[in-house]
């Protein structure tokens, strides 16, 4: 790592995230003591999730993001940070505190978090020449603001001619609620994946997402939310909501889109596919559907229509023990399969990916320890991340289902 005028402005990157880094005070309840000084954000695990599969000194490198250091930061955490040896914004200023939270967990383990000092957001602005060439990015904000980085980045790097990344957005969890819906789906059409967890995803569609009978995550709800939510978007763009439910997995589901557009005259479209005030949202979803519950393929026989996917991905730690503290797992599972699609891989890989990126990040408080095999390999608490990801998938291809 190293300060940001010491950035090559040739380097490749892979990843970026406009996530923020956080300095985190937990406290539990007694007798276990309150630790301080803890790395924490959205950005932190993201970047993360990205480094677990990225070695250094090579691909640690492809790996970029800001961290901004206020006048209280410690010593002790910048050589943590260096030792990851990622392309990293290390931005000083010592007219301000680092940005701080404090969190705290009840009798039930519920969290409650608050910022002890100002927070200071990230903006593509702020992204310097390497960060801009950036193959992936990813974002956690709200479905307006996530359209309005998108165009921003887009219009940056139409000016540089460079072609158009991979977006990667996680909705932040206060605005998925049903007013936010209508703003949802009028960002996806920017973005490539979407991906909110199961509470998130049922907040969103006025659901509470907890099966009636058995108190677990409700799995059909998670496939028929994506599927509306999908089926309200055209079929001419490509989409993909990736739904991450603990224990339970991930929902993977992609709409293929069109293959072969019909010769016939095209119907009319709002905008970029979005849906407008005016529409009733949920009759909508109805129309869409036959029924049986399926898209009706018929209707539009002129058309070649790749089917997409729909398909659960099992977690890699199924069993509570292994969870010290979950928090950052799914900012590691979004930084692990960004990086995974920026690669080249597909989304049943990619998601393979997020999964073992979220195992290391829920095994402690804070971050795994990053450490050296006997055959040379970088490991994470001791355990080599390739190795992770075959044995999920021999799991999944044995058909493991978590739900």
């Amino acid at each position: 790592m190293a300060d940001d005028e010491d950035v090559s402005s040739s380097q490749e990157i892979d990843f970026c995230t406009l996530g923020m880094f956080i300095l985190d005070e937990i406290h539990y309840q007694p007798p276990q003591p309150s630790v301080y000084n803890i790395l924490g954000g959205s950005g932190t695990y993201a970047t993360l999730g990205a480094r677990i599969f990225s070695p250094a000194p090579k691909d640690s490198r492809k790996v970029s993001w800001i961290v901004d250091v206020g006048s209280d930061f410690p010593e002790e955490v910048v050589t943590q940070l260096k030792s990851w040896q990622t392309s990293c914004l290390f931005r000083r200023d010592s007219s301000r505190l680092t940005t701080r939270g404090w969190n705290s967990f009840d009798e039930n383990e519920d969290r409650a978090f608050s910022y002890m000092t100002p927070k200071l957001r990230l903006e593509p602005k702020d992204l310097t020449i390497p960060l801009l060439s950036s193959k992936a990015y990813h974002l956690n904000c709200s479905p307006t603001r996530c359209i309005s980085i998108v165009a921003h980045i887009m219009s940056m790097r139409r000016q540089l001619y460079l072609p158009k990344p991979l977006f990667i957005w996680e909705p932040v969890p206060d605005l998925c609620v049903p007013s936010e819906l209508l703003n949802l789906t009028n960002a996806l059409p920017y973005i490539d994946v979407c991906s909110p967890n199961h509470s998130e995803l049922a907040s969103l569609m006025g659901d509470s997402g907890i099966d009636a009978e058995t108190g677990d995550v409700d799995t059909a709800a998670v496939e028929r939310a994506c599927e509306q939510l999908l089926e309200s978007m055209p079929l001419n763009q490509t989409f993909a909501l990736v739904v991450r439910a603990g224990a339970k997995g991930c929902y993977i589901a992609k709409n293929g889109g069109v293959l072969k557009k019909p010769k016939k005259k095209k119907r009319g479209h709002h905008g970029r596919g979005g849906l407008t005030p005016d529409m009733d949202m949920f009759s909508l979803f109805e129309g869409l559907m036959n029924d049986e519950g399926a898209y009706d393929f018929e209707r539009r026989d002129e058309e070649e229509i790749d089917p997409g996917i729909e398909k659960w991905i099992p977690a890699y730690h199924t069993s509570q023990e292994k969870v010290v503290d979950p928090t950052g797992g799914g900012n590691g599972f979004l930084g692990g399969m960004t990086v995974a699609l920026a690669r080249g891989k597909g989304l049943e890989d990619a998601a393979l990916w997020g999964s073992v990126a979220a195992s290391f990040a829920i095994e402690q408080v804070g971050v795994p320890e990053l450490g050296v095999d006997e055959e040379g390999r970088e490991t994470w608490n001791g355990a080599q991340a390739g190795e992770r990801v075959e044995e999920l998938r021999k799991r999944m291809l044995a058909g493991e289902i978590n739900t």
